[in-house]
């Protein structure tokens, strides 16, 4: 494994960590197209768990195959795989060792709803570091809902499998989509996407997943202290450093979900801002996946042009 000035100082800010860690996380920095360049574009599968197979793969049948994902991946030069227990589990020893995975440790899905309500922003927990372990991956991936009434339920158990991951040398992700006592245009409210990646740092991320943050400010607080330092947020570059700052003034490596399918040329804009804004890359799944082989691996070579650029 070739490491560049780049990668080394990544590597660097992990001060607390052991080698073992560091190993891992140098998997994902040394992988595929984007290897030594300091960015990343993680593959993420988990859909399946949380909107149903229907909804997730039906756009394109190729995709209700594990190994298309694994191969998908591959083939594009991808940073790393993330997926839960059974889909890691379907292709495993095929493709062992040849990309960087993540298990996916805990998982929700859209049936426990009352109407269009969620009956409550949580998830189980669904796998063990011990299967992390015994399917060769990297980290674990963990998802915390900042803002729902099972928030510090969840910081519990990610606290718990964060040390016992990093204690056998695992790396740790964590998805952190605030939801629940803020409004819904809240969600990816600029202030509220800094809070939560702030909070994925504080429970000790090494890579954190957070949505893209639109101009809107949830809180009159972080409203009157914006304008008192006259900030402006209008470009979405200049929202990914902030966010970026937020990441420990971007000592954590900080990628960004792709979300719900959109045209190509959103997807490739995003990616613009987010290198622009010194973000480390991008998680993208459905906007991968939902598309024809084809135009998915163009889609991919495109994103990947744009972060090595």
């Amino acid at each position: 494994m070739y490491l560049c000035e780049t990668t080394r100082e990544i590597l660097s800010w992990y001060e607390g960590d052991s080698p073992g860690v560091k190993r891992n996380i140098a998997s994902f920095l040394t992988q595929g197209k984007l290897a030594n360049t300091g960015k990343l574009l993680i593959y993420p599968v988990d859909q399946g768990f949380e909107h149903g197979p229907v909804r997730s793969f039906s756009t394109n049948p190729e995709a209700f195959d594990p190994h298309y994902h694994y191969s998908l991946a591959i083939e594009a030069g991808l940073s790393g795989y993330a997926a839960p227990l059974g889909m890691l589990e379907a292709g495993a020893d095929t493709f062992a060792g040849a990309i960087p995975t993540i298990l996916k440790m805990n998982s929700g899905n859209t049936m426990t709803r009352l109407g269009s309500t969620p009956l409550e922003s949580d998830q189980a927990i669904t796998a063990s570091v011990n299967d992390a372990l015994r399917l060769g991956c990297s980290a674990i991936g963990f998802t915390i809902y900042p803002g729902s009434d099972k928030t510090y339920d969840l910081f519990e158990e990610i606290q718990s499998l964060s040390g016992e991951a990093r204690s056998r040398g695992l790396a740790v992700v964590i998805w952190s989509y605030p939801r629940g006592n803020i409004s819904k245009a809240g969600e990816t409210a600029l202030d509220v996407v800094a809070y939560a990646t702030h909070m994925a740092a504080l429970l000790g991320a090494h890579i954190i997943k957070v949505k893209l943050p639109s101009d809107t400010v949830e809180y009159d607080a972080s409203k009157r202290e914006y304008s008192a330092y006259k900030t402006d947020f209008s470009d979405l570059a200049e929202r990914v450093a902030h966010i970026r700052q937020c990441a420990f003034n971007g000592r954590r490596l900080l990628i960004f979900s792709g979300g719900e399918a959109k045209d190509r040329e959103s997807v490739l804009n995003d990616a613009r801002a987010i290198k622009k804004g010194g973000g480390h890359g991008s998680i993208m799944g459905r906007n991968a996946f939902q598309r024809p082989r084809a135009e998915a691996l163009q889609l991919l070579s495109d994103m990947i042009d744009i972060y090595r650029s």
